[in-house]
């Protein structure tokens, strides 16, 4: 595919997928949400997108209540996709985790420790930082594991880093309550990434898709694909309801990243081209493009205007 902007293709393309929350046995959450139903879904809709994606980050809250079954299911759904897209799975620790079946069922390694791991992704690192306290649905993070992070940041990466985690370290002020479950302690963590090769915090645990900066560093919180929050219920502390799921990408550039959110669920198209229209398009100039494309009295825009005056 040509470059038809002002940036080159991004180096390299990671899927963000958060909170599956799946029990044992395949039973629905709270007797009415069909988790795997959802991840499937969520799976293959990033399958068929442009993505193509190197890895996908989990970011937590892979089972709802830690149970062994949940995680032997989780596998048997995400690495066959993955395995589809050739993409390398790269799990993190949640709050509804347990570190022993965790550790036991997705590295073979059972441990008590924090789940702390390093990844490289064709030069990326990724990092994946257990945020997590055993008993507690609320974050924190060890002097040991600062330390930790603290001397692996310190050689940069040949593309820089992502540093995956469950507890975003942001405010949530649409949603008060969760502040509450929050990571403590944050500016401990920030005096460790100010001034890092730290390109984008990866994060979830709030069901909602949220955006902000930490350290001067972009936080993207991506949304569950189990279930979400409604932002906009009345009279509620919460309000978890079965509806607008998603899952993010992020491509990264030499200078930038970018996140994208793929919504989850079926969806009717009202107006759109052919993937058939990119051969006249490579086939065109640039200055065609830009007059058969942008300019507002070309014949592909009258087009457009007079199909919409009709449908109205």
């Amino acid at each position: 595919m040509i470059q038809l902007g002002q940036y080159p293709a991004p180096s390299h393309v990671i899927a963000h997928v958060s909170d599956t929350h799946l029990l044992a046995g395949g039973r629905p959450l709270y007797g009415a949400v069909n988790t795997i139903d959802h991840l499937e879904q969520a799976l293959a809709q990033l399958e068929r997108s442009t993505a193509r994606p190197q890895a996908i980050v989990f970011t937590g809250d892979l089972a709802d209540l830690g149970e062994p079954d949940a995680y032997k299911r989780l596998r048997e759904v995400v690495e066959p996709a993955a395995a589809r897209m050739k993409a390398q799975i790269i799990w993190v620790m949640g709050n509804h985790d347990e570190r022993a079946q965790y550790s036991s069922l997705l590295f073979d390694d059972e441990s008590d420790a924090p789940q702390d791991r390093v990844y490289m992704v064709d030069g990326l690192r990724i990092i994946s930082f257990d945020t997590t306290i055993p008993g507690y649905h609320h974050g924190d993070i060890t002097d040991a594991q600062l330390q930790w992070l603290s001397n692996e940041l310190a050689t940069p990466a040949p593309h820089g880093t992502l540093l995956a985690v469950h507890h975003p370290p942001i405010p949530t002020p649409m949603l008060e309550a969760m502040g509450m479950l929050e990571l403590q302690r944050q500016e401990r963590l920030a005096e460790v990434l100010r001034g890092t090769d730290v390109r984008a915090i990866l994060a979830g645990h709030l069901h909602y898709s949220t955006h902000s900066t930490f350290a001067g560093i972009p936080v993207s919180v991506a949304s569950a694909t189990c279930y979400t929050l409604d932002l906009s219920a009345e009279d509620r502390l919460l309000s978890g309801v079965d509806f607008g799921q998603a899952v993010n990408v992020v491509h990264v550039y030499k200078e930038q990243t970018v996140h994208s959110i793929i919504p989850v669920g079926d969806t009717t198209e009202i107006t759109g081209h052919s993937a058939e229209a990119w051969a006249q398009i490579e086939a065109m100039t640039p200055e065609h493009r830009l007059e058969t494309f942008s300019a507002k009295n070309s014949t592909f825009n009258s087009a457009d205007a007079a199909a919409s005056e009709e449908d109205a």
